[in-house]
């Protein structure tokens, strides 16, 4: 049984910071601390620096960069700390003075080269850096509380002596990310600082959030262990979204909260080894300060009110329309893309599988980790016209990070390599490391329909296709680009072969985030044919309260995917059972 959260197990420390995987409740968690902090009398300041912030409208009112109160909270103020627009400044910082001085080709290629992951946590550290730096800030308030924290690669490239040197705009070498830390200039004393600010345990708390399902407590451990890694070691997870006392006779609230105990159960070891708390899982929207503030009681909130019958019927198709739709079309390579958690590998798995029901011989194959499609399958090996295999991420990045150091070596000094095996850790590696393998899956969907869980995004794919950086990252280690690799764009970008799922729940951050990657694609010519929207209870027959009053308010998501950012939608229900083996797959597509 874990502990629910105390407001006293973090009131200590001046600086809070929240961390966690994209829909957990990092933004409702961080406000409703920052208002019981401010109902005790503190000065608080809460500072989102998500690029999808929804801070605005958790505490229901309109925020710029610059502090402001919120209302009826004298002693509560916030800011959005926008990182797509200081990343936007940034890149300009860097490139404006080589216009018109460079061809357009470098130009081009150094825009993208600055349009990753990387460059937005670069410049979203350098924006709260400067407010952390700002004594006319932080000394008007007993608490500091930001909504998403830096993660450890950006924080261990920051503490890199390298990474000052102007090395990256001399490399060859094949840094993966080349550029993120070009524009720094002199702030290495002050962005220092605030690293040792992060580390220092009596005065930064790092709060890691998660629910209580395997993707997000795997996530969890996985960015604990990063930010240990540089120090920072005051940490403590909170578990929100745990469900208590349900209506034990309705078969979906049992199911639901089995399936959450046995991930508690089954959480990594060294995750339960940090202090644990826990948050219930509620039927009212965490909107307002009101709402926020029953987050904390351990008053079980009874939602007869908030549990609306809603009888109106969603008209949105189900996963057999989409397979019905490729299958008909005769699409040859299909992606299932989305944030972790949101459930790729089992729609990619049920949409192979209905393929092979249709008569089509299918490959399924994947490049996420921790996706198990050989456990997916494990009741049975599949049929003749399925084949499956796995792309394995951490050998290819291995090979490649191997390949890229040994050309290198000679050429670097201690500090220089030190950079240049950091940079290899970002996330931009992994893709490309991966490209070339897929590629060759890709060149052969002639033969059969190839569905890949998980591909890389519209960066890594501009990236990888502009004039100066194609040849210099997919041949590095290789001295000549194949064919398939060659070929492997312009087919992405023919609809009438390859047709894109983007795969999300209809929750905020997840919508927002899928809305995100769709906007990525659309830069390199890749428009997605389906959304499909996984896991609603509004499309069960739940009558537990909770669960009922967390279906109806799903229905604002579900329509916004619906009616603003999909071509095409279908929804998946929240099933009591996991749906393991080819016979349950076919399920999907009844």
């Amino acid at each position: 049984m874990l502990t629910s959260f105390q407001l006293d197990a973090v009131n200590h420390t001046p600086f809070l910071f929240f961390t966690g995987k994209g829909g957990v409740g990092k933004t409702s968690t961080a406000s409703a601390t920052a208002i019981a902090l401010a109902d005790e009398g503190k000065r608080v300041l809460i500072v989102s620096t998500d690029p999808a912030s929804n801070l605005q409208d958790v505490l229901e009112t309109d925020l710029t960069n610059q502090p402001k109160q919120v209302p009826g909270l004298p002693t509560l103020f916030a800011c959005n700390l926008d990182p797509e627009e200081a990343a936007a400044s940034y890149r300009e910082k860097v490139i404006g003075p080589y216009r018109g001085k460079l061809p357009d080709a470098v130009v081009s290629n150094m825009e993208e080269q600055l349009s990753g992951a990387c460059t937005v946590e670069i410049a979203a550290f350098d924006e709260f850096t400067d407010l952390l730096a700002d004594p006319a800030i932080v000394d008007q308030f007993d608490h500091i509380v930001f909504d998403t924290a830096p993660t450890g690669h950006t924080l261990r490239l920051l503490q890199l002596p390298a990474a000052w040197t102007g090395f990256l705009e001399d490399s060859t070498h094949g840094a993966s990310c080349l550029g993120p830390l070009s524009g720094l200039g002199d702030k290495m004393d002050l962005y220092s600082s605030t690293v040792n600010v992060l580390s220092d345990k009596e005065k930064t708390t790092l709060v890691l959030v998660a629910r209580p399902d395997s993707s997000s407590l795997t996530e969890a451990d996985r960015a604990s262990k990063e930010l240990q890694d540089i120090g920072i070691i005051n940490q403590m997870l909170i578990v929100n979204g745990l469900m208590g006392m349900h209506q034990w006779d309705d078969r979906i609230a049992s199911a639901f909260y089995n399936r959450q105990q046995e991930a508690l159960r089954s959480m990594p070891i060294s995750l339960k080894e940090i202090q644990t708390y826990s948050l219930p899982y509620v039927a009212y929207s965490l909107i307002g300060t009101n709402s926020l503030r029953q987050l904390f009681s351990q008053v079980e909130v009874n939602s007869n009110a908030e549990t609306v019958i809603d009888d109106e019927s969603i008209e949105i198709p189900g996963l057999k329309e989409v397979i019905d739709d490729f299958s008909k079309n005769n699409s040859r390579v299909i992606f299932t893309m989305g944030k972790g958690g949101v459930g790729k590998t089992t729609v990619a798995s049920a949409i192979a599988v209905g393929l092979v029901e249709r008569g089509h011989k299918v490959h399924l194959t994947t490049t996420d980790p921790a996706a198990h499609l050989t456990h997916m399958f494990q009741e049975e090996p599949g049929k003749i016209d399925l084949r499956i295999s796995r792309i394995d991420p951490k050998e290819a990045v291995e090979s490649y990070k191997k390949s890229v150091l040994s050309k290198a070596a000679e050429s670097l000094d201690e500090e220089g390599r030190a950079y240049l095996e950091e940079d290899l850790n970002s996330p931009c590696t992994e893709e490309i490391a991966i490209f070339r393998s897929f590629a060759e899956i890709v060149g052969n969907a002639d033969e059969e329909i190839v569905v890949i869980d998980t591909a890389p995004t519209g960066h890594t794919l501009l990236l990888l296709d502009t004039t100066e950086s194609y040849t210099k990252e997919v041949s590095r280690s290789k001295g000549e680009v194949e064919e398939h690799v060659k070929n492997l764009l312009p087919r992405l970008r023919n609809p009438n072969e390859t047709s894109v799922v983007i795969v999300t729940l209809p929750e905020a951050t997840p919508v927002y985030e899928a809305k995100r990657l769709q906007e990525d694609l659309h830069r390199a010519e890749i428009h997605p044919k389906w959304w499909v929207i996984n896991q609603s209870l509004s499309v069960t027959n739940t009558t537990d309260p909770v669960l009922r009053g967390r279906s109806v308010s799903e229905r604002e998501w579900i329509q916004k995917v619906h009616n603003d950012y999909a071509n095409k939608t279908a929804l998946i229900p929240w099933m009591s059972e996991e749906k393991i083996g080819y016979k349950k797959l076919m399920d999907f597509s009844k």
